[in-house]
């Protein structure tokens, strides 16, 4: 994958499976943020923990998703939002997924959500960023995966396939 060849480093903690960090140089950076929430939420990182360790809220979208930094200089500009990634929103009708291959899970889940949506006739289109500037002119905050429904954004949680039809049946 391209991006280990920009430095990408991801690292899984052998205490809990669903732990890891992933960085990257800023230069190479797609987006160079940390996205967090108010309250804890599946794949975005622990607002406490980095409130703890001196981060701070730079910036919120519409969808709860907070932008947090951790000032070095207090005179330096503070990081903020594209528009686009502020107010998530698109035009295209029924269910339509922005992702990205860095989440390792997405070569398996993405599939099988394309799968499913076409076996029940629902309309469901998956569009993977593959450039960093795709991925910073992205219609969301949350770039490895950004589900939307008649153009407003749902989640950045991954789905399969049992996740997916609960969540059509929830619309």
């Amino acid at each position: 994958m391209k991006c280990f060849d920009d430095g990408l480093i991801f690292l899984k903690s052998s205490e809990r499976g669903k732990c890891f960090i992933e960085y990257i140089p800023s230069e190479n950076a797609w987006v160079p943020r940390i996205l967090s929430s108010a309250k804890k939420r599946p794949f975005l990182s622990d607002p406490k923990y980095l409130l703890y360790k001196g981060f701070r809220v730079a910036d919120t979208s519409d969808a709860g998703i907070n932008l947090m930094y951790l000032p070095f200089d207090e005179k330096a500009s503070i990081p903020r939002f594209t528009e686009a990634a502020r107010h998530p929103h698109i035009e295209e009708q029924g269910y339509v997924l922005y992702y990205t291959n860095q989440c390792q899970f997405n070569g398996k889940y993405v599939p099988i959500v394309e799968q499913t949506a076409s076996e029940n006739n629902i309309p469901f289109k998956a569009l993977r960023i593959e450039t960093k500037e795709q991925a910073q002119a992205a219609p969301s905050p949350c770039t490895s995966y950004a589900m939307f429904y008649n153009g407003e954004f749902l989640t950045n949680e991954q789905f399969n396939d049992k996740k997916f039809l609960k969540l059509i049946q929830s619309k």
